[in-house]
């Protein structure tokens, strides 16, 4: 394995995520590259849209101007460098992708010849003990590249 993409949300537990997808990543020797997908612009503004992890703190997030695609793609870079921080490694590659989530990970994937891919499942619905989180399940079906989904609930 040379490279694998590690998709984020700004769920906190991408934190998980992205730990575990760095750790199997260097396992393997293989280049990391962090993605985040903005989907919906409107859900960002929305009322029921939650902070930005690692934004609670941050004293200048009005400078972000969450309300364009410029600021949400930036906000989305600061995102994925403070995630890139934590994990302590520069030579973590990130990228931020317009689209719908699911095919913009594959796409993104696909583009930049990933030999894996990382994912976070959400269980918060009963049904999800049945069928995988809509995006990872998404990826599942319309990808060849070997995926990796990381359960994201807190055990009981």
């Amino acid at each position: 394995m040379k490279k694998v993409l590690i998709a984020l949300d700004y769920d906190p537990s991408s934190l998980k995520v992205a730990e575990e997808g760095y750790t199997i990543a260097k396992a393997m020797g293989a280049e990391i590259i962090l993605l985040h997908v903005i989907e919906e612009p409107v859900y960002y503004s929305s009322s029921e849209y939650s902070p930005i992890m690692g934004f609670n703190d941050y004293v200048g997030l009005s400078a972000f101007q969450l309300d364009s695609i410029h600021g949400l793609q930036k906000a989305a870079l600061h995102f994925l460098d403070k995630i890139k921080l934590h994990l302590d490694d520069e030579t973590i590659n990130t990228t931020v992708k317009n689209g719908e989530t699911a095919e913009a990970i594959v796409s993104t994937a696909k583009d930049l010849k990933t030999d894996m891919i990382v994912v976070g499942s959400h269980s918060r619905k009963w049904l999800e003990n049945i069928v995988l989180g809509s995006v990872a399940e998404d990826v599942l079906k319309n990808t060849p590249i070997p995926l990796f989904i990381i359960p994201t609930k807190k055990r009981d």
